[in-house]
């Protein structure tokens, strides 16, 4: 397998909290970022999803935190796609110092929305392999 998909972010210092150190729900807007950074890399934006009658949806995140970040601290933020057999996948996510300190850990349960339809696609990973110039980048 390749090195997974990766952005670095420069915690900012309004970001943190009143004891300095990220806020807990800004972990969650850097995996975010990572995971629209991937999906443009593969050539997917999102009004071409949105073109498609098709979105990203989070059904579910867990976050293990493991060290605190501050102010200035720079971190590379990966993405990976955990591919099943359903209407769901998996996104593992680990946010690492660039000396390599963890810290956090996120796991994603997400799906692919037909938006007039208001429902899960069946074949999610289908859909991605259709609509990316690189579908490497998901794993496919």
């Amino acid at each position: 397998m390749s090195e997974p998909f990766s952005v670095r972010i420069t915690v900012r210092g309004y970001e943190t909290d009143v004891q300095g150190h990220l806020n807990q729900s800004v972990y969650i807007n850097y995996a975010e970022h990572a995971r629209w950074s991937l999906l443009q890399a593969a050539g997917i934006s999102q009004a071409a999803l949105a073109g498609r009658g098709v979105g990203p949806v989070a059904l579910e995140t867990t976050i293990r935190y493991r060290r605190e970040l501050l102010a200035g601290d720079e971190v590379d933020v990966n993405c990976v796609f955990v591919w099943g057999g359903g209407k769901t996948f998996r996104i593992e996510q680990t946010i690492r110092r660039t000396d390599g300190t963890v810290a956090a850990e996120l796991t994603s349960v997400g799906g692919l929305l037909d938006l007039g339809e208001r429902r899960l696609l069946a074949d999610p990973q289908g859909r991605f392999k259709e609509l990316a110039t690189d579908a490497s980048l998901f794993g496919l």
